[in-house]
């Protein structure tokens, strides 16, 4: 029995090493019989891979320093909420639209955007915002947060709540720190009781109450809390 099992094995590994043996085989002759195919791809990804990186060394990146000299006096401007010459210039140096139009292919161009969103929020062009603002992307989570918020605030301001509430929860969700997720927290809970939603709202409100207890917004969230579970009780009694 035992000389019975142990042939199976031997028999096993054997027909285990023929099929290896056969599959390296048919990779020696498929390499053999195109060659010259694999030859010129390794060619044409090593000349992608050489041309990648001289375009980034000889073309982005000076691009990119001098669009970082160019954002210095914008930021500036933005800084001291000259929001108009922020996005626009000032006849001597660029503004943020015009750096995201002339510096495309730099990472500048991509932070202009955040720039030119939050700009154009504070001078009441919203259609304007929210087009820079949704095309701004980043891994910074602190901006990324933000950008959504004031994506939302710019929704809001037309008068689109259901866009508003959206932005506000996004950006609720992004992170999870005390001094900035109750602030979008609050705004959706606002909005959805501007729209009647009074346990959404209830639920928004408690989860500042329970996991944001240190928060500025938890302070005063019992009132919040209080007016929503009466505005139920009154919506409920008038069916």
């Amino acid at each position: 029995m035992v000389k019975k099992e142990k042939k199976k094995k031997i028999q096993k590994t054997e027909k285990q090493v023929e099929s290896f043996e056969e599959a390296l085989t048919r990779t020696e002759q498929f390499i053999e019989d195109n060659q010259k195919i694999l030859t010129i791809i390794v060619g044409v990804i090593v000349v992608i891979v050489i041309g990648y990186t001289f375009f980034k060394k000889m073309v982005v990146l000076p691009k990119y320093k001098e669009a970082l000299s160019q954002m210095y006096i914008a930021e500036d401007y933005f800084e001291k909420d000259s929001f108009n010459l922020a996005l626009n210039g000032d006849g001597n140096n660029l503004g943020f639209v015009d750096i995201i139009d002339q510096y495309k292919i730099t990472k500048a161009a991509n932070l202009a955007k955040y720039y030119a969103g939050i700009s154009y929020l504070r001078i009441g062009q919203y259609k304007e915002a929210i087009d820079y603002l949704t095309r701004f992307h980043s891994r910074d989570l602190m901006i990324s947060v933000v950008a959504l918020g004031a994506t939302g605030d710019a929704w809001m301001q037309l008068g689109d709540k259901e866009k508003a509430l959206e932005y506000y929860l996004k950006a609720s969700k992004k992170t999870k720190a005390d001094f900035i997720t109750p602030v979008y927290l609050i705004k959706a809970g606002k909005v959805l009781e501007n729209l009647k939603r009074y346990e959404e709202a209830l639920k928004v409100y408690n989860e500042i109450k329970d996991n944001y207890p240190e928060s500025e917004e938890a302070r005063n969230i019992d009132k919040f809390i209080t007016r929503v579970q009466l505005s139920r009780e009154l919506a409920a009694s008038a069916k």
